[in-house]
């Protein structure tokens, strides 16, 4: 049993390790819901934020208090009051949400000071801070009705906030914001974030959300046939946008989506929308390639492009598991270091998910796609088409009629677009001097 989990936790961890650089001394903006925190997830989510904020993360964290003020409010007897989807706060609404803040404050920093032996919080210590840092303005009178004590941001104190991320802190906002003269105004959790976020220029927004995400077709109902869209390119989530308008109900698809594509627009890079519900949320969106949620981008992350002597090591690492099960020719560092011009690689946040080589044979107007990899965490996601079509287009750009594939096992795969099987004696003659006659490789052209 201990060997099977170090053969699993190993090979695990260093695959996260990438992750673990390249976010070291950044800054994320966490949104967490009321609802969260109402389904008892707190204890879990600190933990969490603890481990991720010990691997050199900043941490801002923003909580909501929706169904904590309604509580609050349905035991006074009192009816809570919208507009335009924005609770009006009166006397008494205000009232009950600095009685949710103040008890939801209290809670979460309990939350950050656990320390008991054989729990992931033991020996950590996680200093929160938090403050007035956040002023407000009121909304004032909409069409005639006036919100109140309700309000919208007006500045961050960014200076604030960093110098506490500076101590080592993590910072703790609550949805609330002050006027110069005193003033307190409630305000929209997911506004907070936002603001905050592109405020202080921070490198992902992620919201805890009701829903999983979004839909690669947000009109029909989740399913297999209908997976989560887990990276939607900016210029994508705004045409979304256009189609399903911005939401004041959490559980609309625009609801969280008009905060993602403002943040972004603000210049934040990523920003996502994960669901509270699943144990470990936090971890699998940030550490693990595809995520959980969904992640929205100000650019494509996935970066396919000719490789470079910096490459080197990346695609030994990618292509070894593969050649030591056989189904690849073993290549030595040498030969990699040589050819290194010719391979073609998919890389994502600095970690390289794919590769392939094209080896030109000019005189046969032909090419080879050699050492064709794909990493098994992208596997069925499309980046083995994405490189057969860079390599389609490298062999056009040099003139050629077709490529071909040497392969004893994913002979189907390359059937299916557009290859066909010939004798090996249709391979170019320098070619056929190298072809090994005991591995019996399935030869595979496709023609232009």
């Amino acid at each position: 049993m201990s060997t099977v989990f170090n053969f699993t936790f190993v090979p695990w961890f260093r695959s996260v390790a990438p992750y673990i650089h390249k976010f070291r001394h950044q800054t994320f903006v966490v949104g967490l819901t009321g609802e969260a925190i109402a389904a008892g997830k707190l204890h879990s989510i600190a933990q969490d934020l603890a481990m991720i904020k010990a691997m050199g993360v900043k941490i801002v964290l923003v909580h909501g208090f929706r169904p904590q003020v309604n509580e609050q409010l349905q035991a006074k007897g009192h009816q809570g009051k919208y507009a335009h989807g924005i609770r009006i706060t009166d006397s008494v609404a205000l009232d009950c949400a600095q009685e949710a803040a103040g008890q939801l404050r209290f809670e979460i920093e309990a939350a950050f000071s656990q320390g008991l032996p054989n729990t992931p919080m033991a020996d950590s210590t996680v200093r929160v801070i938090s403050g007035n840092f956040v002023t407000a303005r009121p909304v004032g009178i909409v069409e005639g009705i006036d919100f109140e004590h309700s309000g919208v941001v007006r500045k961050v104190d960014v200076a604030g906030i960093q110098r506490a991320l500076d101590m080592d802190a993590l910072v703790l906002l609550s949805p609330f914001g002050f006027s110069p003269t005193g003033e307190a105004f409630n305000l929209n959790m997911e506004e907070v974030a936002t603001s905050v976020s592109v405020a202080l220029k921070a490198d992902k927004l992620i919201f805890m959300s009701e829903i999983a995400g979004l839909r690669v077709r947000p009109e029909e109902p989740e399913g297999e046939d209908n997976p989560l869209d887990t990276e939607l390119p900016l210029a994508q989530a705004r045409q979304l946008l256009a189609r399903v308008p911005p939401s004041q109900r959490p559980t609309d698809i625009g609801f969280y989506l008009q905060h993602c594509v403002k943040a972004c627009q603000g210049g934040v890079e990523r920003s996502h929308i994960i669901p509270f519900a699943v144990d470990g949320a936090l971890l699998l969106e940030i550490y693990v390639h595809d995520g959980i949620g969904t992640m929205v981008v100000d650019e494509k992350l996935e970066e396919l492009r000719e490789a470079n002597a910096d490459d080197v090591a990346g695609i030994l690492q990618l292509i070894e598991p593969f050649e030591k099960d056989g189904t690849l020719v073993k290549r030595d560092r040498t030969e990699i270091e040589r050819d290194v011009a010719n391979y073609t690689i998919i890389e994502h946040d600095g970690v390289i998910f794919g590769c392939a080589a094209l080896y030109p044979y000019p005189e046969a107007r032909t090419a080879e796609m050699a050492a064709v990899t794909v990493s098994p965490q992208s596997q069925s996601t499309g980046d083995g088409e994405k490189l057969l079509k860079r390599i389609e287009q490298r062999a056009r750009n040099l003139g050629l009629d077709s490529i071909f594939v040497l392969t004893t096992r994913t002979m189907h795969w390359f059937i299916k677009r557009g290859f066909v099987q010939v004798d090996p004696d249709w391979l170019p003659e320098a070619r056929k001097r190298k072809y090994n006659w005991d591995r019996r490789s399935q030869v595979l052209v496709k023609r232009f």
